[in-house]
């Protein structure tokens, strides 16, 4: 999908775009980890902070810290939010200094669940109307160990997808999905 089709699918929702203009700021939707309450924003080989700061403009109504990737593709490649103030994080060193990182950088305590396998902490959450919590993560065949933890979640419905392919180019689940939160028009 290119960049016209998507701002056209954005604007058929009446969603405000922000276009960055400055040819030196790079931000990469992977690096980018909304919580509901604030943004982090990892900076890595392909967010830099210029791009931190134009998220930060655009969003003003919310804090934005950022917060070095200095492994991995980017911030999501070890985390991601796991409902509602929960963060699933991997275990790796990286992951949990990145962690710390955002602990200190808060005025929020967010829960976490911390799973084996880093590429395992990039999963999708929703709450859907007559659903509940709803966690798109990747299968046990990927990731058996951080399968088993994400079973402790009672209270959601589960639905492993698989990855595979799309690890190969480096791709997650966070990659190939763009979460609109819009009301039901009932």
């Amino acid at each position: 999908m290119n960049t016209e089709t998507m701002k056209s699918a954005l604007k058929e929702l009446n969603l405000n775009i922000v276009e960055m203009t400055d040819e030196k700021a790079t931000l990469d939707g992977g690096d980018v980890l909304f919580t509901g309450r604030e943004f982090f924003v990892g900076l890595s080989k392909r967010t830099n902070q210029r791009g931190a700061e134009i998220l930060a403009d655009a969003f003003k109504d919310y804090a934005v810290s950022t917060v070095p990737v200095l492994e991995g593709l980017h911030l999501k490649s070890f985390c991601s939010m796991g409902g509602p103030g929960l963060i699933v994080i991997g275990s790796s060193e990286p992951a949990q200094k990145a962690l710390k990182i955002m602990q200190q950088m808060s005025d929020h305590r967010y829960d976490k669940l911390t799973v084996p396998d880093d590429l395992a902490a990039n999963c999708i959450y929703m709450n859907l109307p007559n659903k509940g919590h709803v966690l798109l993560h990747p299968t046990a065949e990927q990731y058996p160990e951080s399968a088993k933890v994400f079973e402790k979640l009672k209270d959601y419905m589960l639905i492993p997808v698989c990855n595979m392919q799309k690890v190969k180019v480096d791709g997650a689940l966070t990659c190939c999905s763009v979460l609109i939160n819009k009301k039901a028009n009932i």
